[in-house]
This record gives structure tokens, sequence and C-alpha cells, in this order.
């Protein structure tokens, strides 16, 4: 794979925006994608945000490995972070975001309320790109008032919005760290399209991603594409075998690799090849 760096010029100016409003925000929400839970948070944002008060979203949980997520779901628990699933395509666990959010600084609610003082909760939305953060703010608040799509980096600037139950929110745009350390990290976000197709070379990208689905989803791959089996077979050989499968087939009987490469990523984005995780708690430990 291409050694992969992204880290537009807003991203920084959106560090800095963080950095500037935190001492105003409560609680900051931080949504993940649940297929990749830990690759899909930016490490850096442990450094921006330090102690203050924080809940991790795992959205498109409809889309992962419901095991899988209740894996991460512990694992988070272990390190004192408190994690939901949700999903803003079905409604899932959206209305677990708020109750959640106040239960981390209901002492300070409780307080206020012996002052006889009403506290607006103050949330700061933050996540890398195309995590639906825009998607969750619209389920959150009743009404399509942010522009949504299924491209990274849609949301530009902050926006402070009211939202139901008596709080307001300050949403941030996607943030990428502006390095990848780890270039597995840069794959799993390429996969799941938090990193933009057209900086990336697709068929080597479904290369190894057939190669991870041969190895940890191999009944779901069959049965998607068809194949009897998919053991002992390279990714470039398993999506030639799809491509083949599919009639994805050029001049002199070749198959068209890219045609094939960009089917199985969409169909992985889109759930059809089955509910996949691309990563677990005892993986990160086989990376190290």
């Amino acid at each position: 794979m291409q050694n992969l760096q992204w880290y537009p010029g807003h991203m920084a100016k959106t560090r800095r925006l963080i950095e500037a409003n935190l001492k105003l925000i409560d609680v900051v929400v931080e949504i993940l994608d649940a297929r990749i839970p830990f690759s899909g948070r930016n490490p850096h944002f442990d450094d921006i945000i330090k102690n203050k008060p924080r809940l991790l979203v795992l959205n498109k949980a409809d889309l992962a490995d419901k095991n899988r997520t209740k894996l991460w779901i512990d694992w988070y628990a272990e390190q004192g972070l408190k994690v939901i699933p949700i999903s803003c395509t079905t409604g899932m666990g959206i209305n677990t975001v708020l109750t959640e959010a106040r239960a981390l600084i209901q002492d300070k609610i409780d307080r206020e309320r012996e002052r006889g003082r009403n506290r607006t909760l103050k949330i700061m939305m933050v996540g890398i790109p195309n995590v639906g953060k825009s998607s969750l703010i619209n389920r959150l608040i009743g009404k399509a008032s942010t522009k949504t799509g299924d491209k990274p980096g849609v949301t530009r600037g902050k926006q402070w919005l009211r939202i139901k139950g008596d709080a307001e929110l300050l949403d941030t745009p996607g943030i990428l760290p502006p390095k990848f350390e780890d270039q597995t990290v840069a794959v799993k976000l390429a996969y799941t399209g938090a990193i933009k197709d057209e900086i990336m070379n697709t068929e080597l990208l479904a290369y190894s991603l057939c190669d991870y689905l041969r190895d940890n989803y191999p009944n779901e791959l069959c049965t998607r594409y068809k194949l009897d089996t998919v053991e002992g077979l390279k990714g470039y050989e398993v999506l030639e075998k799809i491509g083949k499968k599919r009639g994805f087939v050029i001049s002199g009987g070749e198959i068209d690799m890219e045609r094939a490469a960009n089917m199985v990523l969409d169909e992985l984005r889109g759930a059809k090849i089955g509910h996949i995780t691309l990563e677990t708690p005892s993986q990160l430990n086989e990376q190290e």
C-alpha cells in the first residue's frame, strides 16, 4: 500500500478551534465508526481534550459485527471510557446520547439545581471525517439543519446548535491526525471511506481488504460472491475470482480489477458483504 498522509489546512484550523472552545464545554462527545473503533480515533484528541468528561459513540453499529462491538465496549470500559453503540440510519441508541452525556456531569447538575439554577448542558462533538457527526446532530435536534454527505470533509467552521432537552452543541469539522504512524490504521480508514478514494490506489486497497476478509470473515465473503473457498488464496486472487463471478471481463478475457475493487469497497461500506468490524482488541496486541 502507498504511504498515506492526509492533513488539509482546515484540519489544523479545527484543532485550534477545539482547543480554544474547550473551556466552554461540559462534555465532549467523540463519534467513532463502529467498524474501526480504534483506528477511527484521532490519537491527538487525548492530548487536546485532556481530562474533560468524554462519551464515546460508536455510530454505524448496524453495519458492524455485534460480537466485536461488545468486545470494544468492554475494552474501552477498562480504559475508563463510557461507550454507547448507535445508528444514525435506524435511530438505534440515539436517545441515550444526551442521557449518558448528562450522567457524566450529574454532580455538577445537582449542585446547580440546589442553588436554584438549571444548567444547560454544553456538548462539543468531535470525530474524524465521515463518521456521521452531522447525521447524529440532525437526529438530536429533530431536523436537518446541518449539511450531511457521504464524503469526508462536508462540515466546515463551527456551529452552536440548540438541541432538545435543554442542551447546546458545538459542532466541529472532522479532523484526522497530521500523519499516520501506523499505516495499517490509515488503510482501515480508507476501507471505510474516511480518506477520499481519489488519493487512493483502490486496487491495492481492495487486495488488502480481501486478505483481511479471507482471514476474518471467509464465510461472509464466499456467501456474498458465491465462491467455493478463499482458503490459501492471496488477496488479488480473491478479487480476481470475485470479478470473474460478477462478469467483469474485458477484452482478452482479463478481469477488470479496478471495477471489481471499487465494487468490493462499496459493498463493504454498505454492509452488503455482512456485518464487518475491521479490528478487535486482541488484534491490536498482535500489531504491537
